[in-house]
């Protein structure tokens, strides 16, 4: 395996990482289109210099992939995305991708690292969901359970909880953020 800039991948490479998108996180791109248009919007369009895609190619195949966007002046890097195929999930992919991405934000002088994530699946998967988040919201913080939620994930690569925007996905479905020193 090999992690590699996404601006140098080839058109079906390109269609791979939207389909993974689409596969993997099909609340946030529903159809391949979305998932094109996306791809297209983050490597083409962006004209951010400080902005990072990286790709994990296997046997000519993309088998995950991750991205940066500088905020704050290029202090702050906010992950925009990082999926695994899920075939390949469980074997460090994904950890090997937010070492070269987390390398990358520091390389363009970045000092933290933050991502948003999600808790909106029916019934929720940390303690954040389904409870009154604006009362006593520090003692929450403090308390969090990550239980099946992706934070557990972030939180084993040393990402705290920073802070959380209670019903983002609707009542009860927090969006919570997490963030590193670089």
């Amino acid at each position: 395996m090999k992690i590699v800039n996404m601006k140098s991948l080839s058109k079906p490479m390109r269609v791979q990482a939207a389909q993974m998108l689409t596969n993997e996180l099909p609340r946030g791109w529903p159809t391949l289109e979305d998932a094109l248009d996306e791809v297209s919007d983050l490597l083409d369009d962006n004209d951010e210099p400080d902005a990072v895609f990286l790709a994990a190619i296997q046997d000519d195949e993309v088998i995950g992939w991750c991205g940066i966007l500088p905020e704050y002046e290029s202090r702050v890097f906010e992950l925009h995305p990082l999926v695994v195929r899920h075939d390949m999930q469980g074997r460090g992919i994904g950890k090997m991708l937010m070492t070269a991405i987390e390398e990358a934000a520091q390389q363009k002088g970045g000092l933290t690292m933050y991502l948003g994530a999600d808790d909106e699946l029916p019934g929720g998967e940390t303690s954040f969901a389904n409870v009154d988040l604006y009362d006593d919201l520090p003692t929450r913080i403090r308390e969090f359970e990550p239980g099946t939620h992706q934070a557990a994930f972030y939180m084993k690569l040393g990402y705290k909880v920073v802070g959380v925007v209670p019903d983002a996905n609707g009542r009860g479905k927090p969006d919570i953020m997490l963030a590193k020193a670089l």
